[in-house]
């Protein structure tokens, strides 16, 4: 019965290391941004990775069920907040293959053993690009 408790607790203590570097790779692998979205009912952020191809700025969901992107299907009107400035967007989920490649190869160029590890838990195939088309910046 102990070995039964030392092989669990070694499971479960790789499971949260796991958790633990992949979470660091991405909060700490690169440049963030911090997207503000909105639920309807509050305003939310989220830290996100960012790559610049064909004169936009370029987000990735890693996943077509995220939060975020959920948020910007419904509200695609969005601010983003990048190297201390803030500006706002319309935010345009691509579900193209062809560029979904893309902006992959961007990310693995600009992140490298911090999206690799990021990698390792999602399906390349079923994550969403996302261009942020500029909006004029509203009245205060």
């Amino acid at each position: 019965m102990r070995t039964f408790a030392t092989i669990a607790g070694l499971i479960l203590l790789a499971g949260i290391l796991f958790v633990c570097v992949i979470f660091g790779a991405s909060e700490f692998g690169g440049e963030l941004v911090t997207l503000h979205t909105h639920d309807g009912a509050a305003d939310r952020t989220t830290h996100l990775w960012v790559v610049d191809d064909v004169g936009f700025q370029w987000l990735r969901a890693g996943v077509p069920s995220s939060g975020w992107l959920k948020r910007i299907e419904a509200d695609p009107d969005v601010t983003v907040e990048r190297k201390g400035q803030s500006a706002h967007y319309h935010a345009v989920p691509i579900h193209d293959p062809v560029t979904r490649d893309r902006i992959h190869a961007l990310m693995r160029e600009k992140y490298a053993w911090a999206d690799k590890l990021v990698s390792a838990i999602r399906d390349p195939n079923g994550s969403v690009p996302v261009r942020l088309e500029p909006l004029p910046t509203p009245a205060p």
